[in-house]
């Protein structure tokens, strides 16, 4: 995990065991499922992890906090951001069985008392409430949004007000100005680029995208 220390250099020793561990799971889940291309495996810590945990670069969630993650595929970002924040709850939602089944299997292996793995679309989710809805390369924000915006609470506990945390790549122009017209109560979209925070050209074109989602 030297790429991770470089960019998180006060990180336990603990929680880089951790994510070292979850490299080797989710390298292993991955021979059986595919949720990272097969060319792309060797670049886990750099394109998956590392990226996965970019929004700890933008805010620090305080305990307690509850996040839910869409589309969690193998793990990713929820698994990551769970070992970096052991006193935040989270869920991660997928609607494919066998993928759940295998994050089921990596939180277990992991000891993460902080991580619980659900398999539903989430729209169809109830009875849990989350201060932030963070994604990863999932749908398009419109989407994303008409999806969950029943499940984010409204009382606001962090640095910054609940909403939305996503990772995205590439020209969002479009889709922006698409959930805009959609949604025209959100009043600013915050797009940061990646590249302000990891210099490895992966992240060049890679966004968080944040905003709140009160009216």
């Amino acid at each position: 995990m030297e790429i991770i220390k470089k960019y998180f250099t006060e990180l336990e020793i603990q929680k880089l065991d951790k994510l070292n561990h979850f490299a080797f799971l989710a390298t292993e889940f991955n021979k059986k499922v595919n949720i990272i291309s097969r060319k792309d495996i060797d670049n886990i810590e750099t394109n998956h992890i590392l990226h996965s945990l970019s929004p700890a670069k933008f805010v620090c969630f305080k305990p307690n906090t509850k996040i839910i993650d869409i589309g969690t595929g193998g793990g990713f970002p929820g698994i990551p951001l769970a070992i970096m924040f052991p006193d935040t709850k989270f869920y991660l939602i997928d609607s494919i069985k066998k993928k759940i089944d295998g994050v089921k299997e990596i939180i277990n292996a992991l000891e993460l008392k902080n991580a619980e793995a659900i398999n539903c679309r989430v729209e169809t989710l109830r009875n849990i409430y989350a201060d932030f809805i963070v994604s990863r390369a999932v749908a398009p924000i419109s989407q994303l949004y008409k999806w969950s915006n029943h499940l984010v609470s409204n009382k606001n506990s962090n640095d910054i007000k609940n909403g939305y945390i996503l990772l995205k790549g590439g020209d969002l122009t479009e889709e922006i100005n698409q959930f805009y017209k959609e949604c025209s109560f959100i009043k600013k979209i915050n797009e940061v680029k990646l590249s302000n925070y990891f210099s490895e050209e992966f992240f060049e074109t890679k966004k968080l995208i944040y905003f709140s989602s009160s009216r």
